[in-house]
């Protein structure tokens, strides 16, 4: 297990649960909080996330994938700005997430068009 330090941590913090594997990445996270609770002295997990392990044509689908993640804070941001929250750096994070979409759809598509999407060839 590992903390991963990317982003804040002042209320909660992100744990890899596993070690990396083929290609480099971890596939178990969770978010929980800093502080443990009394009396309990144990920590509140806010989400587990599972990623794909293995490519699909091999393994099946058996994990989320980084575009589900970004999609569900694109959903966020976009409620957000449609409502007493609405501001720039919202709309600024929504476009870089919609760019972050666009480059990983574009990789997919290069991975397709070579016959190597859902295997572990480069």
């Amino acid at each position: 297990m590992k903390k991963v330090s990317i982003g804040t941590s002042e209320f909660t913090e992100v744990w890899a649960l596993d070690e990396p594997g083929q290609g480099g990445a971890c596939h178990e996270y969770t978010v929980r909080d800093t502080k443990p609770a009394k009396p309990t002295n144990t920590h509140s997990v806010f989400a587990s996330v599972s990623f794909q392990e293995g490519p699909i044509k091999v393994t099946g689908i058996n994990g989320c994938h980084n575009e589900d993640l970004i999609a569900i804070v694109m959903h966020r941001l976009e409620c957000f700005q449609s409502g007493e929250f609405a501001c720039e750096k919202n709309a600024q994070a929504s476009v870089l997430l919609r760019r972050a979409l666009t480059c990983l759809g574009e990789r997919t598509k290069d991975r397709k068009n070579r016959g190597v999407e859902g295997t572990s060839k480069l």
